[in-house]
This record gives C-alpha cells, structure tokens and sequence, in this order.
C-alpha cells in the first residue's frame, strides 16, 4: 500500500491542483475526479486535495472558475446543439464535489495535523535562525575587539620604532662628538726627539 504524503502543500502543487480541477471543470467531469488525479500524481488523499481546494486554492482561481463553467457551456452547446438542462445541472460537478463524503471529518483531523506538523517545524527553523543571528551578533562582536585591540598594538609598534630611531641618532651623535674630540686633541700635541734623544712635547 502507498503511503500518503503528509507535508505542507508547496506553491508548485497548489497549482497542479487548480489546473486539475479547472480542466475537470472546462471538461464536464466533477471535482472530485480532479481532487482523485491530483491524489495519485502528489500521492495525498483525494480528501487532503479537495480540502486544499476548497481552504485555500479555491479561492486564488474565482475569475478562473467562471472561465471554466462558461467553456463547460460551450463545449455542451457544440456537442448537443442545445442550452444546457438547467443552472443546477451546469453546477452539478462542484456539488458534488463539494457533498460532505468528500470533506470528512478524519480528513480534516489529518489535514490539522499535517498543518501542526508543519508549524512545529517551522518554529524549528525560526529558533534556529534566532540563534545563528545569535551567534553571528557575537562573532562580529568579537572581531570588532580583536580590530581595536590590532589597532593599539599598530600604535604601540610605531611608537617604539620611533623612539628606537630617535634614540640611534642621539647615539650616533654622542660617538661623532666623541671621536672628533680625540681627532682635535691629538692634533694640539705632538712629541719630537731632541739632540739628546729625548722626546719633548710640542704645542701647536
């Protein structure tokens, strides 16, 4: 035995449904001939799709409806070649399918609990996301510090380097000074050797 699918209706199958149905009706055939094609194609019951139609989908097609039950006319005109019985024979199809055999109420139990199940994962993915937004919040959090504290570190680095630079030039200086006075200092002295063979200073 097939088992029958119990998820949310998607926007693709609510569309089959209506194009189903609107042909049924444009063809003479009933609803429930609709909602039953529509069941085996999407495997649901032909319950779940006539109460999909007449909940919601329905409604979405009213211009498409009477479109169909004008056609319906004009195709019966062109097979009999006369006007259709009465107004609640064009309407026939849609009575049926809307009777109550079709809309039970384990049928509608079912559908309320594919609608809960659909919620209680829906309210799934809605805390998921509240705690990815959570989580991404903190991270950019983090990051931001992780910037400011890179930025100080930046500061501090060049500060250093700058006071490193400063301070290799004062040394620089220091030993210039230091050998400039020795250069002057041994050229006021000199010695020489006198007719003895004794050194002697001499000034310049």
């Amino acid at each position: 035995m097939t088992s029958t699918r119990q998820d949310a209706w998607t926007q693709d199958e609510d569309l089959l449904l209506a194009e189903v149905v609107l042909r049924h009706i444009r063809e003479g055939g009933t609803q429930l001939g609709a909602f039953e094609e529509v069941g085996r194609t999407l495997s649901r019951t032909a319950a779940a799709c006539g109460f999909r139609w007449n909940s919601y989908v329905r409604k979405q097609y009213k211009s498409g409806i009477e479109l169909a039950k004008k056609q319906r006319k004009e195709l019966k005109k062109q097979n009999s070649g006369e006007e259709p019985a009465s107004i609640s024979e064009a309407q026939q199809p849609e009575e049926t399918a809307n009777s109550n055999p079709v809309l039970r109420l384990r049928d509608v139990i079912q559908f309320l609990e594919e609608y809960e199940k659909t919620e209680n994962k829906l309210q799934d993915v809605v805390n998921e996301n509240k705690n990815l937004i959570a989580q991404i919040n903190k991270l950019q959090d983090q990051v931001s510090a992780l910037k400011a504290k890179n930025n100080t570190l930046e500061n501090n680095i060049q500060l250093i380097e700058e006071d490193y630079k400063a301070l290799i030039e004062i040394m620089e200086r220091a030993r210039k000074m230091v050998v400039l006075q020795e250069d002057e200092r041994s050229k006021k002295v000199k010695f020489q050797m006198d007719r003895n063979g004794n050194l002697e200073r001499v000034e310049k």
